[in-house]
């Protein structure tokens, strides 16, 4: 079985995106299947001045082909036509090479048209993973509103895709129902869900106190998020619950590792409200630094603003929360419920609301009774359902059933 994946972007840009991707390759190999690697001019954008125009590198030993033909236009629609159309003219290349039996197109949909278009051609089965809808990523970034008439274009772009795909795999419930809805078969979509790599997590060590100190956290219980500041994630909300949970439990600080859109907002929002001294952010940190930063963390939370995105898409960071032995505090949105069983695995509280925010972090902390078995359960609950061996055992009886044959 020959597999020729065409992402948006990949290593060494890190992101959830790029860790699912690998994760998934690393399943596809391990079934004995060769897998091929393209990634879209977004891959070139995002490495700035270090992009080089190369159209083939290897990295951490994976070998990939690239698309550094830059979209030249500025303008909405005739730039995306122009990315769609590099992607097509490297993918019909790469693939009138190598010659695979699949091939499989990620999210964004500007991947899977241009793969669709090259699949006809060369007569090659395409198929398409969505992990999120491109629409309701333009409604977080504001470069869009629900409904608008870029919204409605996009949506009919996404559901054209979806109809033409082979077969439609996704990341989770909420967004293959939302697929069904469109119009296809439930049978034509298949779920891959987030995982994690139990191997790669090993339950929280002891915090490091020189680093706590430097950061002004001894003696402190800290709550903590560590990722990308993206206005979905509800950091405003955290903050905006923190007077309730120190008036109840002064030693309390928040520790925001990360950067991203929000960090100016969100600083400025701790200054107004007061709160310089008792919210810390440390900005990035390199990838290899990060667990010394949660082992700070008494409680993660993860405060999501309920939205078409977070209400569908589940995240795979609470995934690695429970799959390192740790406590953790959710908003219900429907991303979170698919993953957390609250009052089981982790904690969730009502979406939007800072006073349920403050009240369910206060009920955590006064519990710790509660903790070892909250923690030793999330971590049963990724060996056993939410691994990426579990996960990837779902392709093969779809690519067989796309190729014709009796098994992959």
């Amino acid at each position: 079985m020959k597999v020729l994946h065409v992402f948006d972007h990949t290593i060494p840009l890190h992101s959830g995106y790029t860790f699912r991707s690998l994760a998934l390759l690393r399943g596809q190999r391990a079934l004995g299947w060769e897998t091929f690697h393209l990634s879209s001019p977004k891959h070139s954008a995002g490495l700035g001045d270090k992009a080089d125009g190369a159209l083939e590198d290897t990295v951490d030993g994976w070998h990939f082909y690239r698309t550094p033909e830059l979209p030249t236009s500025s303008l909405p629609v005739l730039r995306e036509a122009q990315l769609m159309k590099s992607v097509e003219r490297r993918l019909e290349a790469v693939a009138s090479q190598l010659r695979p039996d699949v091939i499989h197109a990620h999210s964004p949909v500007l991947n899977a048209l241009p793969a669709l278009k090259v699949g006809e051609r060369l007569r090659i089965p395409v198929v398409y993973e969505v992990r999120a809808f491109w629409e309701d990523a333009a409604v977080d970034h504001g470069s869009t509103h629900e409904g608008s008439v870029r919204y409605r274009l996009t949506r009919a772009m996404e559901t054209r895709a979806l109809k033409r795909a082979a077969h439609v795999f996704t990341i989770c419930e909420g967004l293959r129902h939302d697929i069904v809805a469109r119009g296809l078969p439930a049978d034509g979509v298949t779920v891959i869900p987030n995982a994690v790599d139990i191997e790669a997590f090993t339950p929280s060590g002891e915090p490091d106190e020189a680093l706590k100190a430097q950061l002004g956290l001894s003696g402190c219980t800290v709550l903590g998020f560590i990722g990308s500041f993206y206005a979905y994630e509800g950091l405003d909300l955290l903050v905006e619950a923190l007077p309730a949970v120190l008036a109840a439990k002064p030693d309390v600080r928040v520790l925001l590792v990360g950067g991203g859109p929000q960090d100016a907002a969100l600083k400025a929002q701790v200054a107004q409200l007061g709160l310089s001294d008792r919210v810390v952010f440390t900005g990035r940190v390199p990838h290899a630094e990060v667990q010394r930063y949660y082992d700070l963390v008494d409680l993660l939370v993860y405060p999501r603003h309920s939205m078409r995105l977070t209400e569908l898409v589940t995240p795979l960071k609470p995934l690695e929360a429970m799959a390192q032995g740790r406590l953790l505090l959710a908003s219900d949105v429907g991303g979170h419920r698919e993953l957390i069983r609250d009052g089981d695995t982790g904690k969730l509280f009502r979406a939007g609301s800072a006073p349920a925010l403050a009240q369910a972090a206060l009920d955590l902390l006064a519990a710790p009774q509660t903790w070892p078995a909250v923690r030793a359960a999330g971590r049963r609950f990724v060996e056993t359902e939410r691994n990426w061996t579990v996960s990837v055992s779902h392709y093969p009886a779809a690519y067989a059933k796309v190729l014709g044959r009796g098994s992959a």
